[in-house]
């Protein structure tokens, strides 16, 4: 295993291993915690009681945080005919259809978020479906980022709207603000997500949902948190 750093070390003196923090402790510590030369990105990093291998039991969802991200997000929007309009109008960084899916498939990725309109995902989905589903970015009902109104989708992106999907080991992993945000409003930006994450429990999951949750900064060891404090 690869060996931390003194500043890492010393930082991890900082938390009691033992201990689980309330949300407004950890949205505290975690500020003290980050002490990188840059603006650290602050993640929520929970183990759910699912088993990843059934379909139906994956979880998918999205949630606007309160405070946003703190950072601007990069949106992509596909669609034709008036939708490219309303697109450009409700702040879309670059808006095409068929030039634009050509131009990624030409190997340009400069976009944080991809948002479709209906009528474009038979294109999106066979041409695209192998380049932007690995990374996450391909347009999906479910994730909220297929619709006609697709101008409004862009602004609750814009906002600071994300998207989590657990991974292969049952696990999700979310960023939920910066290291310059006031304590106050990362533990707002906390408790959105918690509560939609609850909110996004298959029915067919058993026992303990959230067993175990823990917030930390991009450089900074990990705080285990109550989610329900």
């Amino acid at each position: 295993m690869p060996k931390h750093g003194k500043r890492y070390r010393a930082l991890l003196e900082k938390v009691d291993p033992n201990r689980v923090y309330t949300i407004d402790e950890a949205a505290a510590l975690v500020k003290e915690l980050a002490t990188a030369k840059f603006d650290e990105t602050v993640e929520v990093h929970a183990k759910l009681g699912i088993d990843p291998r059934k379909s139906d039991q994956n979880v998918r969802g999205t949630v606007s945080l309160p405070h946003g991200l703190g950072k601007q997000v990069r949106v992509l929007a596909i669609a034709k005919g008036e939708k490219i309009k309303e697109a450009e109008e409700a702040g879309a960084d670059y808006v095409g259809g068929e030039e634009i899916i050509q131009k990624i498939l030409d190997g340009w990725m400069d976009f944080d978020a991809v948002v479709a309109t209906p009528d474009v995902m038979g294109a999106v989905g066979s041409k695209l479906g192998r380049i932007l589903g690995p990374r996450g970015l391909l347009p999906n009902p479910k994730a909220g980022t297929v619709g006609f109104n697709i101008g409004e989708i862009i602004k609750e992106i814009k906002a600071g709207r994300i998207e989590f999907r657990n991974d292969k080991t049952g696990a999700i992993h979310a960023p939920v603000g910066k290291a310059s945000f006031p304590p106050e409003k990362l533990a707002d930006n906390i408790r959105a997500f918690i509560k939609a994450l609850e909110a996004s429990k298959p029915e067919t999951a058993k026992g303990t949902f959230l067993r175990s949750v823990y917030v930390t900064s991009t450089m900074g060891p990990s705080i285990r948190i109550n989610p329900h404090s």
